[in-house]
């Protein structure tokens, strides 16, 4: 087994800067990261606080992937055709 599949990710995040940003509302730094082997979205925006002093203000939220069945496409049926 290689050094990279060993390395443990649990309880660690990393952010890169947003290169898409096009809006003041935008995140300054995007990224992800995993807890207790679930993993999250980061979101960072550069801030400063009354005093003055630089800081940045996260968000994190879950990475939620969809594996919950599909309801089928509802079927008209026409009961007078013959076949």
């Amino acid at each position: 087994m290689s050094e990279l599949n060993q390395y443990d990710n649990n309880n660690r995040f990393v952010l890169f800067k947003n290169e898409r940003k096009e809006k003041e509302t935008h995140p300054d730094f995007t990224g992800t990261g995993e807890v207790d082997k679930k993993e999250y979205y980061v979101k960072g925006w550069k801030k400063q606080s009354k005093k003055g002093t630089p800081y940045i203000s996260i968000a994190i939220d879950l990475k939620v992937t969809d594996t919950s069945p599909k309801e089928p496409a509802s079927v008209v049926v026409n009961d007078s055709d013959p076949f």
